[in-house]
Protein backbone atom coordinates (compact mmCIF):
# COMPACT_ATOMS: atom_id res chain seq x y z
CA UNK A 1 0.00 0.00 0.00
CA UNK A 2 2.78 2.59 0.88
CA UNK A 3 4.84 1.70 -2.26
CA UNK A 4 3.80 4.52 -4.09
CA UNK A 5 3.61 7.48 -2.05
CA UNK A 6 2.47 9.68 -5.25
CA UNK A 7 -0.19 7.54 -5.92
CA UNK A 8 -1.33 7.49 -1.86
CA UNK A 9 -1.00 11.57 -2.67
CA UNK A 10 -3.14 12.00 -5.13
CA UNK A 11 -5.90 9.37 -4.18
CA UNK A 12 -5.95 11.65 -0.73
CA UNK A 13 -6.24 15.05 -2.82
CA UNK A 14 -9.10 13.16 -5.08
CA UNK A 15 -11.15 11.99 -1.79
CA UNK A 16 -10.57 15.89 -0.16
CA UNK A 17 -11.98 16.87 -3.58
CA UNK A 18 -14.83 14.69 -3.35
CA UNK A 19 -15.65 14.93 0.20
CA UNK A 20 -15.54 18.75 -0.03
CA UNK A 21 -18.09 18.55 -3.21
CA UNK A 22 -20.20 16.29 -0.89
CA UNK A 23 -20.64 18.85 2.40
CA UNK A 24 -21.14 21.69 -0.73
CA UNK A 25 -23.74 19.97 -1.92
CA UNK A 26 -25.33 19.16 1.44
CA UNK A 27 -24.98 23.00 2.50
CA UNK A 28 -26.45 23.62 -0.91
CA UNK A 29 -29.77 21.30 -0.16
CA UNK A 30 -30.73 23.18 2.84
CA UNK A 31 -31.07 26.17 1.16
CA UNK A 32 -32.26 25.31 -2.46
CA UNK A 33 -33.72 21.02 -2.51
CA UNK A 34 -33.65 18.35 -0.30
CA UNK A 35 -32.87 15.97 -3.27
CA UNK A 36 -29.22 17.29 -3.09
CA UNK A 37 -28.75 16.07 0.65
CA UNK A 38 -28.85 12.46 -0.82
CA UNK A 39 -25.84 12.31 -3.43
CA UNK A 40 -24.18 14.61 -1.37
CA UNK A 41 -24.09 12.01 1.53
CA UNK A 42 -23.04 9.24 -1.17
CA UNK A 43 -20.27 11.93 -2.09
CA UNK A 44 -19.18 12.16 1.43
CA UNK A 45 -19.00 8.69 2.06
CA UNK A 46 -17.04 7.79 -1.48
CA UNK A 47 -14.47 10.98 -0.41
CA UNK A 48 -14.10 9.21 2.95
CA UNK A 49 -12.77 5.97 1.37
CA UNK A 50 -10.50 7.54 -1.15
CA UNK A 51 -8.83 10.19 1.35
CA UNK A 52 -8.49 7.33 3.88
CA UNK A 53 -7.09 4.93 1.45
CA UNK A 54 -4.71 7.81 0.18
CA UNK A 55 -3.79 8.53 3.88
CA UNK A 56 -3.06 4.65 4.63
CA UNK A 57 -0.88 4.61 1.65
CA UNK A 58 0.91 7.65 2.59
CA UNK A 59 1.14 6.22 6.64
CA UNK A 60 2.30 3.11 5.34
CA UNK A 61 5.55 4.49 3.48
CA UNK A 62 6.54 6.85 6.33
CA UNK A 63 6.35 3.93 8.89
CA UNK A 64 8.33 1.61 6.71
CA UNK A 65 11.09 4.75 5.99
CA UNK A 66 11.26 5.18 9.96
CA UNK A 67 11.52 1.16 10.29
CA UNK A 68 14.57 0.93 7.79
CA UNK A 69 16.63 3.63 9.43
CA UNK A 70 15.93 2.37 12.79
CA UNK A 71 17.33 -0.87 11.20
CA UNK A 72 20.22 1.07 9.62
CA UNK A 73 20.75 2.74 12.90
CA UNK A 74 20.70 -0.66 14.68
CA UNK A 75 22.97 -2.00 12.21
CA UNK A 76 25.62 0.52 12.44
CA UNK A 77 25.61 0.50 16.15
CA UNK A 78 26.30 -3.39 15.86
CA UNK A 79 29.36 -2.53 13.51
CA UNK A 80 30.48 -0.15 16.19
CA UNK A 81 30.82 -2.99 19.05
CA UNK A 82 34.48 -3.02 19.78
CA UNK A 83 36.62 -6.51 19.31
CA UNK A 84 38.03 -8.66 21.63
Amino acid sequence: MGSNPHKSWADFKIGLAIFMAGVISIFAGLKLSIWLQIPGVLMLALGLFFAAKGYLGIFANRFSQTLNRFEQASGKAKGNTPKD
